[in-house]
């Protein structure tokens, strides 16, 4: 008796069933075209009859992946495994499942997609200004954290490969149009300013602003989603300056003996918002394969964060701008311990 091991390793972009392997087991088995072939999802074993001149063949189902996160599905693979994990950089994002055949008008999509999660979120965040809701430099900080932490959730959306990276980099790229825009006065925009603003003025928004969406753009476009540089550049500067700002605005009444601007719990909350929220994202790219969850780049993300708040403390951080000095020390950083 001859017994093949078959193991289903990558997740499916099928919802249901076993039939769609039906056609290519059937092949490789001689089965005739009547044979039944039961529910992925209720068998765990399957003994398929063979033809009359072909030996038994035992299919075992030993590993089935069946995820469905964030709305997005994934590409088929059927292939023998041994041991240990393996990293799936390929898998295929939801718009490329939808066009299958046109995998840069996928890439499209997903950019048009993203596009209007982050308009809609800039709109929702300038809506909260204008009623003011919040102080207005809460406001802005949580437009300095959300913008970019929902960006990154959109990545898996894309392909691998620069042009899935340079079309998600477009993203905030436009963004970077806009600021310089409305920095300039060529296009008005209220709301906008508003929330991204210290004090409503226009030129503000060519600064911090645009070194931000900038900076995102280009981790986005050079290091993508399999570097953990880029995850933990982002992470710094829109979780770890975006909580020490309003940590150290709330609770920071010891100051920095070298800095009088910077609290000592300020530099603290930058150090776990960065670092809890690189890890977070860690673990959310290595659940879609894209990188390997590991010891050391744990430590190598405290190292950074660490590095990224300590240089934010300094008197030349306030003087140029930490939404530039942040994650270019995360990236310097990044480049020695990952």
């Amino acid at each position: 008796m001859a017994a093949t091991t078959v193991f289903i390793f990558s997740p499916l972009n099928s919802s249901s069933t076993f039939d769609l392997l039906a056609p290519k087991i059937k092949s490789q088995f001689g089965l005739g075209r009547n044979s039944n072939t039961p529910s992925l999802l209720s068998a765990a074993t399957l003994s398929l009859s063979p033809s009359r001149n072909s030996p038994r063949h035992t299919i075992n189902i030993n590993s089935i992946s069946s995820v469905c996160g964030f709305g997005f599905g994934f590409g088929l693979r059927l292939g023998a495994i041994s041991s240990g994990r393996i990293l799936n950089r390929d898998l295929k994002p939801l718009a490329a499942i939808m066009i299958p055949e046109n995998p840069v008008v996928a890439d499209i999509c997903a950019a048009s997609l993203t596009g209007c999660i982050a308009l809609s979120l800039l709109r929702f965040w300038g809506e909260i200004a204008n009623r003011g809701i919040f102080d207005k430099k809460l406001n802005r900080k949580l437009v300095h954290i959300s913008v970019g932490l929902v960006f990154m959730l959109c990545w898996p959306m894309f392909s691998s490969g620069y042009r899935g990276s340079i079309l998600a980099g477009l993203v905030p790229g436009i963004n970077i149009v806009r600021m310089l825009l409305l920095g300039l006065g060529i296009m008005k925009d209220e709301a906008i300013v508003k929330s991204m603003s210290r004090n409503g003025d226009h030129r503000e928004l060519l600064r911090g602003p645009l070194y931000y969406a900038t900076t995102i753009s280009l981790a986005c476009i050079i290091y993508w989603r399999t570097s953990p540089i880029g995850i933990a550049a982002i992470c710094n500067l829109c979780a770890g300056d975006g909580f020490a700002d309003i940590i150290g605005r709330r609770f920071g009444s010891h100051k920095i003996p070298y800095n009088r601007h910077k609290s000592l719990i300020g530099s603290i909350a930058m150090v776990f918002a960065g670092f809890l929220a690189s890890i977070g994202y860690m673990y959310y790219f290595s659940s879609f394969g894209f990188l390997q969850e590991r010891w050391e780049m744990v430590l190598g993300f405290l190292v950074v964060s660490l590095a990224s708040a300590l240089v934010e403390t300094l008197p030349i951080s306030t003087e140029l701008d930490d939404n530039l000095t942040v994650p270019l020390t995360s990236i310097l950083v990044g480049i020695l311990v990952f």
